[in-house]
């Protein structure tokens, strides 16, 4: 009896662990697949999150130097989370294991902004500024040199406050 129903059973469990086999194959395929491109996926360069960070210091500058406040903050959220991304996708560098040191002179730079402060914000700007270039020193890129801007890095965008 015990033979028979391992008899009447036993195709129904090859076919199961066939089924199983199929679908395990068809998910590490799919797994391969989006592991390329995931490899392959665009990922912006140490350098460029710099040029991204380069262009909002200048904005946060004019956007500072016009008191409009709420352009100001935005710029320096813009440069806050392009330091996130460093610290998340440029682990291996030495330059992102030192790029907390810009943290106390951003933080300085927040602070001065929600107090809309503008006997201050010139100081602030000039400390963050200061520290990008000692991180740059630090990190054997002393040759470059960010400094407070003079011109606008946009003809299309206007700085004044608008409230």
């Amino acid at each position: 009896m015990k033979t028979r129903l391992l008899l009447i059973l036993l195709p129904a469990v090859l076919l199961a662990c066939k089924q199983q086999t199929d679908g395990t194959m068809a998910l590490e395929d799919r797994i391969d697949s989006l592991e390329t491109k995931l490899a392959d996926a665009y990922l912006p360069g140490f350098g460029e999150f710099m040029g991204y960070i380069q262009v909002h210091h200048a904005k946060l500058w004019f956007a500072g130097r016009n008191e409009n406040w709420a352009l100001a903050g935005f710029e320096l959220d813009e440069i806050m989370e392009t330091m996130e991304n460093i610290r998340k996708y440029e682990t291996g560098r030495k330059e992102s294991k030192l790029i907390g040191m810009i943290d106390p002179a951003l933080a300085k730079v927040k602070d001065v902004i929600e107090k809309k402060d503008p006997a201050l914000f010139k100081s602030s700007y000039t400390l963050l500024t200061n520290t990008c270039n000692s991180c740059h020193k630090s990190t054997d890129y002393g040759f470059n040199v960010v400094k407070i801007p003079e011109t606008p890095p946009f003809s299309n965008q206007d700085f004044r406050k608008t409230d």
